[in-house]
């Protein structure tokens, strides 16, 4: 498994010296790193769930160095995993991206290859869920308790990347099915205009027989 490809010790640092004003950059910075760490290995859905779960380790680890300062854990942790949503959103578009051109190219998207990437994006959030879960079970008692609230509020809420990654796993099968319907309607056509044509073509031929078979006979010498 490739390693990611982030500062797991920065990230770590900025969570540990964070202060309750300090939310939005604590969100870009897990948002960057967990890009880093998605960019640096092939986007499956394992591989998405350990970069996932690395970083969310990493923001616990600074979150729990943290306390006893007068922060709130819970708000630095729910910021962490605002961030993982931002760059989990940028991963499905990126799916997108890539579905369209593959569709625009005439791939079949029955492909075994294909049928899974479609598959994996309405596990997204699935994905999400379970490495902020593993990543909270793996901390200890003071942050287990604070990542409590955070895992509901996901779980009732949902995330952006997840309601996108289902939005776009539906409108690519919707567009599959229409060019399926389309390829249909085109092949029904050119079979109606050859049944049409073929009696013509049958004529034709007979009226060919017909006259080789009433050719005039060559002249005696």
């Amino acid at each position: 498994m490739a390693k990611p490809l982030f500062d797991a010790d920065a990230l770590i640092a900025q969570f540990e010296s964070a202060t309750a004003k300090q939310g939005e950059q604590l969100r870009k910075a897990t948002g960057e790193a967990t890009m880093a760490a998605l960019q640096g290995r092939e986007l499956t859905l394992k591989n998405i769930k350990d970069a996932l779960k690395t970083v969310a380790e990493a923001a616990s680890t600074g979150v729990a160095k943290n306390l006893g300062t007068g922060i709130n854990p819970e708000a630095l942790l729910d910021q962490a995993v605002h961030g993982m949503d931002d760059a989990l959103l940028k991963a499905v578009d990126a799916n997108r991206t890539a579905l369209n051109t593959l569709m625009a190219q005439g791939a079949d998207m029955r492909d075994k290859h294909l049928t899974k990437a479609m598959d994996d994006l309405e596990k997204m959030e699935d994905a999400m869920f379970s490495a902020v879960k593993k990543a909270a079970a793996g901390a200890g008692a003071p942050m287990a308790s604070a990542w409590g609230p955070v895992l509901e509020k996901m779980q009732l809420g949902g995330t952006l990347s997840g309601a996108k990654a289902a939005s776009t796993a539906e409108e690519m099968t919707e567009q599959m099915q229409t060019a399926m319907r389309s390829t249909r309607a085109a092949s029904m056509r050119a079979a109606q205009a050859l049944a049409e044509s073929y009696t013509a073509m049958v004529s034709g031929v007979l009226i060919g027989m017909q006259e080789a078979l009433q050719g005039k006979p060559g002249k005696k010498k």
